[in-house]
């Protein structure tokens, strides 16, 4: 047997050894927030796993697949990769991305992307600077020989995010309060609060979809997300998600124009529960959710159509959750990824002084 084995994911064991490859890596690390095995699972039945095994032991994982709308739409050949993790060893994260590759061309591909999600709404970017700050179940996190051992496998730029940390005033800053007043009296824009009812059987939650899919379409590599796939975001995470943090606007006609999907942090109660609900870790997910939340809010999903940018939307979103913030204890306040040449998106959090924390780095090759 060579050193270096790959093996593709068919077998009970090498999927466990797939999900629990990073309990390895990152054993010692406290910035890492482990995946829902339940997820990658179900990644892993829209893509084809592999496990790079060093000397019998497992060493590496990457998952590689096909989006084959967002070629269509973007016009390119592309092959995917995601959840790609490795000891620190530039053979074995060679042998992944040789493989990767290797898969592409089989399947007629030119160029690789990644890591990338199977759908836009996962977690996308390999980190390439705040390696030092809390990781959270929206996003990646790796350890920092990661990006260098791309970049000696020929590997370079294709977009980059940034993500931005920010102190939630005990006050509404006056320009947030002044424009969210001009919004109101000026276009008839309100903010109004959906049930669950009304998100999950009332057709609500797909309607944010939409509105998500119509904004975010311009952006690199963007796919709009199919419906099967919405209800199951819904279901899983936008039901347990406090609807106070989920400000919607609406214009005279009753029409969603923005949106936001926030939520306290629960990267604490995911590495106590180790990423697992059973036997216990559901218990920790309902004190960080109910009782003894974390001090950060999670900015996960906001948006205006794109036909309302500049009438206010954002202004009365944040006008609406700053003060929920503090009745609800929250004292900072962290984004997703955001493109770094999104200009427009950036500058809405212009005055909360935001720092920037993160940074994330999606690569490509030519095959």
């Amino acid at each position: 047997m060579s050193e270096i084995e790959i093996r593709a994911v068919s077998t009970q064991t090498e999927m466990k050894d797939f999900l629990r490859l990073p309990e390895f890596i990152y054993k010692d690390n406290e910035c890492y927030v482990p995946d829902f095995p339940g997820d990658v699972k179900e990644a892993l039945e829209k893509a084809q796993g592999f496990v790079a095994y060093k000397q019998g032991e497992p060493a590496g994982r990457v998952a590689v697949f096909v989006n084959q709308k967002a070629n269509e739409k973007w016009q390119r050949k592309a092959v995917r990769f995601s959840y790609i993790d490795f000891i620190d060893d530039p053979q074995v994260a060679k042998a992944l991305l040789d493989t990767v590759e290797q898969q592409g061309k089989k399947m007629g591909m030119n160029q690789v992307l990644g890591p990338l999600g199977v759908y836009d709404f996962d977690k996308e970017g390999m980190l390439t600077e705040g390696f030092d700050q809390m990781g959270s179940m929206i996003e990646i996190y790796n350890l920092p020989y990661y990006p260098k051992y791309m970049e000696e496998a020929g590997y370079t730029k294709a977009a980059e995010w940034v993500q931005t940390r920010m102190q939630i005033p005990e006050q509404t800053p006056k320009m947030y309060a002044r424009v969210a007043r001009y919004a109101r009296e000026n276009f008839g824009l309100r903010v109004v609060k959906f049930t669950n009812d009304e998100i999950i059987n009332q057709g609500y939650g797909r309607k944010f979809f939409e509105l998500f899919n119509k904004a975010y379409a311009p952006l690199f590599g963007f796919t709009e997300m199919p419906t099967v796939q919405v209800d199951e975001y819904v279901h899983k995470y936008v039901r347990i998600i406090d609807k106070r943090l989920i400000p919607v606007v609406l214009n005279d006609k009753d029409e969603i124009v923005g949106a936001a999907i926030t939520m306290g942090s629960l990267s604490k109660a995911i590495r106590k529960s180790k990423g697992k609900m059973w036997p216990t870790g559901w218990w920790h997910f309902l004190k960080a959710l109910k009782w003894k939340r974390e001090d950060t809010l999670q900015l996960l999903l906001i948006a205006v159509r794109p036909d309302c940018q500049g009438y206010g939307v954002s202004a009365l979103i944040f006008d609406d959750l700053i003060p929920i913030c503090n009745q609800m204890g929250f004292k900072w306040a962290e984004t997703g990824p955001q493109l770094e040449d999104n200009r427009k998106e950036l500058s809405q959090w212009k005055p909360m002084k935001p720092e920037v924390v993160k940074r994330r780095v999606c690569y490509t090759k030519q095959l």
